[in-house]
C-alpha cells in the first residue's frame, strides 16, 4: 500500500491530524548522525526550537499569530533531521511552492489531496474526508521558513470536527562536495494547538499513534524531492514536459519550475559532460551514502 505524505511544509501543515497525500519515492533520505537523527518531543528540543524563531524579524500580524500558538502548545515534535542529494535552487523553490509537488502527484495519479494557492504565500488544503486547512508563510529566508496553519480535522479518529492551529519551522542548510554535488539538511519543528477540551485526546491518544507516521512521511517527502532533482539532472526535458501538465499551479510558478528543471540539467551537464537522458533516473542509495 502506498504511503501517504505531503510536501515538506504542506506535510507539516497537516501533521496534527496525521493526514497525508499519496507518494512513492524510490530513494530514502539519509538520516543525520547522532541524537538529531531521532525525533524529539522533549523540553530541551522545544526550547531550542522556540529560540530559533526570529520573532523580531516578523511583522506585527505574523508575530501575533506565532505567539498565539506558542502560548498554548498542545503538542510539540522535532522531526528527525534528513539529508538529501539535491539541487539547492530546486529545493528552495519547492519548499516555497508546495503546490508544485502535490500537483505532480495528482498528475501521476498518486494522490487525491488538493493544495491550491489562494493568495501571496498562502495555500488551502482539502482532503476527500472533509479535512481542510489553510497555511501561510509568515517568514522566509535562505535557511528558515515558518508556516502558520489553521485547520479542521474531520476524519475517523474522533467523533466530531476538531479545530486547531499550528506552527511549522523548517531549518535547512547545504554543503557542496568536491565533486560539485550538494547535500541539504532538513529539520522540521512542529507546534500544535487545538481547541479547549481536545488537548488530552491529542496528547494521549492521537499524537502517540501518528508520531512515527509523521516522521516517516517527512522522510519520504524529502526523499521524493531529492529524486525529482536527480531526475531533472538526467531528464530535464521530461521534467519540463511534466511542468506543462501542472494545471493547478499558477502559470508563473509553472514557468519558473520548468526553467529551474532546465537549469538543473544544464548544471549537471557542465559537471558530468553526459547529455540529458543518458544516466539512471536516480542515484543508488550506495552512491549517496558513499558521498556523505
Amino acid at each position: 500500500m502506498i504511503r501517504r505524505c505531503l510536501p515538506i511544509l504542506a506535510a507539516a501543515a497537516l501533521s496534527w491530524h496525521g493526514s497525508w497525500a499519496a507518494c512513492a519515492p524510490t530513494e530514502t533520505a539519509s538520516s543525520g548522525r547522532g541524537p538529531s537523527a531521532q525525533a524529539s518531543t522533549g523540553a530541551a528540543a522545544r526550547q531550542d526550537a522556540v529560540r530559533g524563531i526570529p520573532l523580531q524579524k516578523l511583522d506585527a500580524a505574523s508575530r501575533a499569530k506565532v505567539n498565539a500558538v506558542l502560548a498554548n502548545v498542545t503538542a510539540f515534535r522535532r522531526l528527525p533531521v534528513r539529508v538529501i542529494d539535491c539541487d539547492p535552487q530546486l529545493h528552495l523553490f519547492c519548499v516555497r511552492h508546495p503546490d508544485v509537488l502535490v500537483n505532480i502527484w495528482e498528475v501521476l495519479k498518486l494522490s487525491q489531496l488538493q493544495v491550491r494557492q489562494i493568495g501571496p504565500d498562502k495555500y488551502r488544503v482539502v482532503e476527500k474526508d472533509g479535512t481542510t486547512a489553510t497555511f501561510e508563510y509568515v517568514y522566509r529566508s535562505h535557511d528558515t521558513h515558518i508556516v502558520y496553519v489553521e485547520g479542521t480535522y474531520a476524519g475517523n479518529a474522533i467523533i466530531r470536527q476538531v479545530k486547531g492551529r499550528g506552527l511549522m519551522v523548517l531549518k535547512t542548510g547545504h554543503v557542496r562536495e568536491p565533486d560539485g554535488r550538494y547535500y541539504i539538511t532538513n529539520r522540521l519543528d512542529a507546534f500544535i494547538s487545538v481547541e479547549p477540551g481536545m488537548a488530552e485526546l491529542l496528547t494521549r491518544t492521537i499524537h502517540p499513534m501518528v508520531g512515527g507516521t509523521v516522521d516517516n512521511n517527512f522522510t519520504q517527502t524529502v526523499a521524493f524531492l531529492g529524486n525529482l532533482s536527480r531526475t531533472a539532472e538526467v531528464n530535464g526535458r521530461g521534467v519540463q514536459r511534466l511542468a506543462e501538465k501542472l494545471a493547478h499551479v499558477q502559470p508563473e510558478v509553472r514557468k519558473q519550475f520548468a526553467e529551474l528543471a532546465a537549469g538543473v540539467a544544464t548544471r549537471a551537464l557542465a559537471k558530468t559532460g553526459r547529455p540529458d537522458g543518458e544516466s539512471p533516473l536516480v542515484a543508488s542509495r550506495e552512491e549517496a551514502e558513499a558521498k556523505r
